[in-house]
């Protein structure tokens, strides 16, 4: 006969779904592997017990023993250190401190070429200060000022007479003097040429100095005066035998300019020692320059063509040895490459 019972069902205890869950839990599902469990929720133990506590009094059966949470909660430093995967598992909606924590941030290296460019600008921009500023100091710095004037280069001149003209220099830093200002400060000296002018630091100026050459000599009254190729009279002499230079006969005043200049050339193309041994000179005319010798010998030097060629063949005719039985009264060099003695 069939029994009519019904089967009884009866709820488990919590604690035995609890322990049922656990024994699930370490299923091996994959070939005896254990399964791993993350989470990245912890479930506050008492909201979890309260939850317990209040189902069971729903049912109306004491709960004596508090609820677990279905997944292992996390301890040690996984849980608290930012970056992790629990924190990094937490809901869209807030804001995770490892999101915000500029540990997350990827610091990625310069390149090493723009490293190098940017080095080699800033070094450049620190030279460029560093020598403006040794420049600024250079021409403003009064440790650089003129302290002393050297000179070089006179003889119709006194050096003294030079440093006396330049005194206005003194105190002045070396680079700003410039060899306009000398020359305006020598202008006077009319003896002087050209200057060149050299900073020798930390305070001496070397001034060398380029005088015009006398080519003859001007008789006026009792004295004489030397004049150069331009006629400018460079000084005067009491003694023309003390000076060797030929007299030209009543210079500019007397015999014209053009005759002067034409004359004046002539005797500045000759070199010194064929000064020393005229005695005068004097033109006819532009195209009729003669040349007299302290023998008593005559030069019919014609123009001012040429001069530096006829200059260096009279030269050379001059040093050929007298010959007592043909004594030469002229030398014609009018026409240089057929000079003629006679």
């Amino acid at each position: 006969m069939a029994s009519t019972r019904r089967p009884t069902y009866r709820p488990a205890k919590p604690a035995t779904r609890d322990a049922d869950a656990a024994r699930e839990a370490d299923v091996k599902p994959d070939g005896g592997k254990p399964a791993v469990i993350t989470a990245s929720k912890v479930v506050p133990e008492g909201t979890a017990q309260n939850g317990r506590t209040q189902k069971s009094q729903s049912k109306g059966k004491p709960q004596d023993t508090p609820a677990k949470a279905s997944w292992p909660r996390l301890k040690g430093p996984a849980a608290s250190k930012p970056g992790t995967r629990a924190a990094d598992s937490a809901s869209p909606g807030t804001a995770s401190p490892a999101s915000t924590s500029p540990d997350n941030v990827l610091a990625f290296p310069e390149p090493r070429g723009r490293r190098i460019r940017r080095n080699v600008i800033v070094a450049a921009c620190v030279t460029a200060a560093i020598v403006a500023g040794l420049i600024v100091a250079a021409i403003y710095s009064p440790v650089l000022a003129v302290q002393s004037v050297s000179v070089t280069g006179t003889k119709l001149l006194k050096p003294a007479q030079v440093q006396a003209a330049l005194k206005p220099l003194l105190g002045t830093p070396l680079p700003q003097v410039s060899d306009s200002q000398v020359d305006s400060l020598l202008k006077p000296l009319v003896q002087i040429k050209s200057v060149k002018t050299q900073a020798h630091p930390p305070s001496v100026l070397v001034v060398q100095v380029q005088e015009r050459v006398p080519v003859a000599l001007v008789k006026r009254g009792k004295e004489y005066m030397l004049v150069d190729v331009d006629g400018v009279r460079l000084g005067t002499t009491a003694d023309p035998a003390s000076v060797k230079l030929p007299v030209i006969d009543g210079g500019a005043g007397t015999i014209g300019k053009e005759l002067f200049q034409a004359t004046a050339e002539v005797l500045g193309a000759l070199p010194a020692n064929v000064l020393a041994k005229l005695s005068n000179a004097s033109a006819k005319s532009v195209d009729a320059v003669e040349l007299k010798l302290l023998d008593g010998q005559t030069v019919i030097w014609g123009n001012a063509g040429e001069k530096e060629l006829k200059a260096r063949v009279l030269e050379a005719l001059l040093k050929v040895p007298a010959d007592p039985a043909n004594p030469v009264n002229t030398y014609d060099v009018s026409v240089p490459r057929h000079p003629v003695t006679r």
